[in-house]
Parts: structure tokens; C-alpha cells; sequence
């Protein structure tokens, strides 16, 4: 029975063809203004994601540029023996989760704190700007960042050193002083990553129902009420999709930030600052072995599937409406 939808202009009734395929076309001809947003994004991953995939055979081979990815040895899990040898494989693992579990607490925390912040600024030019100055740090370069660092850190002329001593105070030299460095990272990341990270969670605000906010401040409702029993169980859906995706790469370290604001040969430091991605790329610089970085790689991204389906799977059992799948 074919059902009718609307009618036109001139009060013909419009009549939705019947078959799966035909009402396929009408939903693909209904959306294609957001289909055509879709395309460089569906790209993107096509050409960097997809195609290079038939590479991951890299991790099971003794690599040999002349042979090729395919017509190299074959030599299974040997690859890994590289890093479990070296004895650091517990002290990599436990610094890339510990970081990633600082930088996925302290920037969802602020990142919700400047969203509410910026819902609750009336005045949209200095919202807008605010928003504007809070995004910028993203966009700079990390290697840039690392000059920075460097400039406030360093015991000859660093910044930091001359304010201690102005203050009668000793210089110290911070990259001596591996205790300082976690504390570092996890305030350099925040200071680059929350303000754009925000932005997901602002729009998710921008979208909530404004009307009950109003009401409850009808009814003498606090800002602080309204924003406990109101805004944040709103972001509540948004923060569990932003967590399980995050929880994907637990093992993938940052290596731009530890690289450039560490450096390559700070020995001191490596005990409270190598990751997996540190390690690995000082071993695949100094002896070529491309196969062990892509054996790591493939393990990480096994273990972070793994995570993503454990995590999801949970989520599922205690709200099944906020689950991924």
C-alpha cells in the first residue's frame, strides 16, 4: 500500500515510491547537502585509513626495501622481541596509560568547565572572542611549543630560572628533574587542547532545550543549581561518546608533545617521560627497523579495539541508550 507524505502547492498529494531502493534514492536526494559536507571527510580516512591497510603485513616481516612489503621474509611475532628484550617494556606501557588517563581526566573536566562558562556569557561579541582567544593555543605548532619550553626552562637564560633568581633564590635545571615533567606535559597539553576540545561540548549546550534553564530560573533556581542538575546531565551523553573514543588510543602516546618539548637524547628524563612512540621512534632512527615500529603500532591498535568493544560493552549493560553500538 503506498502511503501518502505531503502535498504540493497546488494540493496534489505527493505519493512516497514504494521498495527499499527507491526510498533509498529519496533519502539520499533529501540529504545531499550534508552527504556532499561528508565527502572530504570520507576521503580522508579512505586514503589514509583504508588503503594503507594491506601495510599492517610490515609487522610480520624482516622489512627489506628492495624485496618490497610483500616479498620480504616473513618472521611472525619476532618483531616484538625488539621491545620485550629491552626490559623498558613495563615502564612504556604504564608512563603511555598514566598520560593518557591525565590528559583524557584534566582535558574533559575543563573542557566542560569552559563550555558551561561560555553558555552562560550573555554577551555574544565577548563570547565569540573569548571563544576565539581559548581555541588559538591549538593551532600552534608543537615544535614551536618546544621552543617555548625551552626558553622558559633552560638553566642558562630561561625564564623561569631568572624569576628565582630575582627572588634570591637558587636557578635549578628543570630538564634535570624528572619529577617536574609529568606535571609539565599534563598543563601544556590542557593549555593547547582545551579550548578546542570545548567546542564539542559547547555545541551540545547550544542544541539543549533553553526553556528549562529559564523556567528553573523562574522558579529562583541558583546558577549553580541549574548548571548541576541541568546542563551537566545534558552533556551526559556527549562525555561517554567522547571518553569511549578516547579510551581507543590509551596506548598511543603523544609523541609531538613528549618529542618536542622532551627532545630525542634528554637521558635524565626518559624514566618519566617515554612513551611507546618515543622509544620506538629513537630505535627505528638510529637502526632502520621499520618492522618493529609497525609491529608495536599493530599491537596498540589491537588492544585499543579491544578497550573500545570492553568499555562500549559496559556502558551498554548500565546505559544502553549512550552506547557506540
Amino acid at each position: 500500500m503506498i502511503k501518502a507524505t505531503n502535498k504540493n502547492s497546488a494540493g496534489q498529494i505527493k505519493f512516497l515510491p514504494k521498495g527499499k531502493f527507491s526510498s533509498w534514492k529519496v533519502s539520499m536526494r533529501k540529504d545531499r547537502a550534508f552527504l556532499i559536507m561528508c565527502i572530504p571527510t570520507i576521503l580522508y580516512f579512505l586514503i589514509f585509513a583504508y588503503l594503507p591497510m594491506p601495510g599492517i603485513y610490515v609487522a610480520f616481516t624482516n622489512f627489506n626495501y628492495a624485496k618490497g612489503i610483500f616479498g620480504s621474509s616473513f618472521v611472525g611475532l619476532d618483531n616484538l622481541k625488539f621491545i620485550t628484550m629491552s626490559g623498558k617494556l613495563g615502564l612504556l606501557i604504564r608512563n603511555t596509560v598514566l598520560y593518557n588517563l591525565a590528559f583524557l581526566i584534566t582535558s574533559n573536566v575543563v573542557q566542560i568547565a569552559i563550555a558551561i562558562l561560555l553558555n552562560e556569557i550573555r554577551s555574544k561579541k565577548f563570547r565569540k572572542f573569548s571563544q576565539s582567544f581559548l581555541i588559538l593555543p591549538n593551532f600552534i605548532s608543537y615544535v614551536l611549543v618546544g621552543l617555548f619550553s625551552f626558553a622558559i626552562f633552560n638553566s642558562t637564560n630561561g625564564i623561569f630560572g631568572e624569576i628565582l633568581t630575582r627572588f634570591g633564590k637558587e636557578n635549578v635545571s628543570v630538564y634535570s628533574m624528572p619529577s617536574a615533567w609529568p606535571l609539565i606535559l599534563v598543563l601544556v597539553n590542557l593549555w593547547k587542547g582545551a579550548g578546542y576540545g570545548s567546542i564539542v561540548y559547547f555545541a551540545a549546550l547550544t542544541g539543549m532545550d533553553h526553556e528549562i534553564l529559564e523556567a528553573a530560573q523562574v522558579d529562583g533556581a541558583s546558577t549553580i543549581q541549574r548548571i548541576r542538575y541541568i546542563t551537566l546531565p545534558s552533556l551526559k551523553p556527549t562525555v561517554i561518546i567522547l571518553v569511549l573514543l578516547s579510551i581507543g588510543g590509551i596506548l598511543h602516546g603523544n609523541f609531538d608533545l613528549t618529542y618536542n618539548l622532551v627532545g630525542k637524547s634528554n637521558v635524565i628524563l626518559q624514566n618519566s617521560t617515554d612513551v611507546l612512540e618515543t622509544y620506538i621512534f629513537r630505535a627505528m632512527t638510529s637502526n632502520f627497523q621499520f618492522s618493529t615500529a609497525a609491529a608495536v603500532s599493530f599491537v596498540q591498535s589491537v588492544f585499543g579495539f579491544i578497550l573500545v568493544l570492553t568499555t562500549n560493552a559496559i556502558v551498554k549493560k548500565i546505559e544502553p541508550d549512550y552506547a557506540l553500538f
